[in-house]
């Protein structure tokens, strides 16, 4: 169960410590006062898109942290997988920090994690009803997916949709390969061109760069020339100068023979003997570069000319010789599918034939499974809405072959009658808020006995709902809380007199800054907050005798 949550400088609540009990917790207050904040909270700890726009005001952060306690074996086995310790006590805690800058610091019992971490953990732990619940049973095409999370067929389901992805990618490759024959002869023509002119330009990777290395060479041969002839003369000497290589050898020499007598000098003569021979062979590399300069100008031509030819084909194969290499073995390899046409065709066509085959077969399994859970379905819900004050409900799952498509052959849509006499129409287009509500309520209940979440919780699930049909929500939600931890932010007296524990979250202003609050109410503050919710603005004896009623009816006094 959810035991504890902290909240800090989440919107209008600078700080909030909730514990939360066994059985039915409440949320009341005033409109605004910040019921949905805490709902809110909730889902940013257990990983849910949230935004930096939930900071409060002035703050650099915003904190959430819940714990749980105790948390099952499911729970538990995917900590294993995450390589996180569980706690001694089975504990659960999980943390999440926002920060102004958009990023996000996520911990599980103090282990650092991912934002998709707390969500994975979030669905086993908790299910949240929220406006997204209400959109989705508003929208035909979502309902599929109430009948398949009752229904027991998961494998089947993943079966299909993987049969129905191969399907996809095999017709995406048949129609890539379809041309009639004038159209594959021509683009065999044109494979055979480019293929002849790629092939007959012999290119090289990084032919272009020695090439361009070339030109600027040959471009500025006579001052390169210039240069390494008075660097040989330099080192060699001329008939008016006497180089470095005569100065060193000859030091050289004299050093040798002054080693002679002082041991001392013997290292020093050698590494000038070593520097002499070294710059004897710098002066032979020198002179082989001033020879190699001596080229015809045709050269510079026929590098230019080159360079040339690979810029054009560069325009039309691409912008690297590695490029165009690479548009010459894809070309290579069409041209050899093409060749095998025909087999090619004739194979893909058998592929595309068995995958369809396996899709129609599964479709027809997972067709065959849904109508047996949307059975169970719409007897299970109708039973939770005759409770729920809609005694003559017709609650039914229509079911209608199509094409198959990524999550079946079947469309799918409830339909309901909340009247004798009515028939039963989609309930998107004639149902009130307050019996959305209730269908949404019943099929949480129906759905929560297919899973092992623990906790359900409801942001004000009693919209468009009074008088007895709010008893029987309120009784229908202390039924569920026997079996499991409910959360509800509610507006209703009913729901509230039921609670095991109630809080109210109330809204302060000190010193032009807004605070909200939540305190857990004692028996006297459970009569007082009741009577507000029937009276209003003035709370009198009468409202407080009938709130202390309600409660003692609910025996929570």
């Amino acid at each position: 169960m959810l035991y504890k949550l902290k909240i800090e400088n989440i919107a209008v609540v600078e700080y909030a410590e909730i514990d939360f009990g066994t059985g039915l917790n409440v949320l009341t207050g005033e409109t605004g006062a910040g019921k949905s904040i805490i709902i809110d909270s909730l889902n940013a700890v257990l990983g849910e898109r949230t935004s930096r726009e939930l900071i409060r005001t002035g703050a650099e952060t915003a904190k959430v942290s819940a714990e749980f306690h105790p948390v099952g074996p499911t729970v538990n086995a995917k900590l294993l997988e995450y390589d996180i310790e569980t706690q001694h006590d089975g504990s659960l805690l999980l943390q999440r920090t926002i920060s102004a800058d958009g990023r996000n610091v996520c911990r599980i019992n103090g282990c650092p994690a991912t934002v998709t971490m707390l969500k994975t953990i979030g669905v086993l732990l908790v299910n949240i009803h929220g406006q997204h619940d209400g959109q989705a049973l508003l929208s035909p095409q979502e309902h599929y997916k109430f009948i398949d999370r009752i229904g027991s067929h998961t494998d089947l389901l993943n079966r299909y949709m993987d049969a129905y992805s191969q399907l996809k990618e095999l017709t995406r490759k048949l129609n890539d390969m379809s041309m009639d024959e004038a159209e594959k002869s021509r683009r065999v023509d044109m494979l055979d061109f480019q293929i002849m002119e790629l092939e007959s330009a012999g290119l090289r990777a990084g032919e272009r760069d020695e090439l361009n290395e070339k030109k600027t060479l040959y471009l500025n041969a006579g001052k390169v020339a210039d240069s390494l002839r008075q660097a040989y003369d330099a080192i060699r000497g001329t008939e008016d100068a006497q180089g470095a290589l005569p100065l060193l050898e000859q030091a050289s020499q004299n050093l040798d023979y002054s080693s002679r007598y002082s041991g001392a000098i013997t290292k020093t003569a050698e590494s000038l003997r070593n520097m002499s021979y070294e710059l004897a062979e710098n002066a032979e590399e020198i002179r082989e570069l001033l020879n190699s300069l001596d080229f015809d100008p045709q050269d510079l031509n026929a590098v230019e000319e080159r360079l040339d030819a690979i810029y054009r084909l560069s325009l039309k194969y691409g912008s690297t010789e590695e490029d165009m290499l690479e548009y010459l073995e894809n070309a290579i390899s069409e041209k050899e599918k093409i060749s095998f046409y025909d087999e090619t065709i004739h194979k893909l066509t058998a592929e595309t034939e068995n995958a369809k085959k396996a899709v129609t077969d599964i479709s027809t399994q997972l067709t065959a499974s849904r109508q047996r859970a949307a059975r169970v379905f719409s007897e299970k819900v109708k039973e939770e809405l005759v409770f729920l004050d809609m005694p003559h409900v017709r609650f039914l799952v229509k079911q209608m072959p199509i094409q198959p498509g990524p999550s079946g052959a079947d469309e799918i849509e409830f339909l309901i009658s909340a009247n004798t006499g009515e028939e039963p129409r989609p309930l998107a287009k004639i149902a009130s808020g307050g019996e959305l509500s209730r269908v949404m309520l019943a099929i949480k209940n129906v759905l929560s006995a297919k899973d092992d979440v623990g906790i359900l919780i409801f942001d004000e699930i009693d919209t468009g709902v009074s008088g007895r049909a709010a008893q029987k929500v309120a009784l229908k939600l202390r039924q569920v809380s026997k079996e499991r931890q409910v959360v509800c932010v509610t507006h209703l007296a009913q729901i509230a007199a039921q609670a095991d524990s109630h809080l109210l979250i109330s809204k302060t202003v000190k010193n032009e800054k807004t605070y909200t609050e939540v305190q857990k109410l004692d028996t006297d503050g459970r009569k007082h907050e009741l009577a507000r919710i029937i009276g209003g603005l003035t709370i009198t004896q009468l409202q407080i005798d009938s709130a202390e009623e309600m409660l003692a009816n609910a025996g929570n006094l």
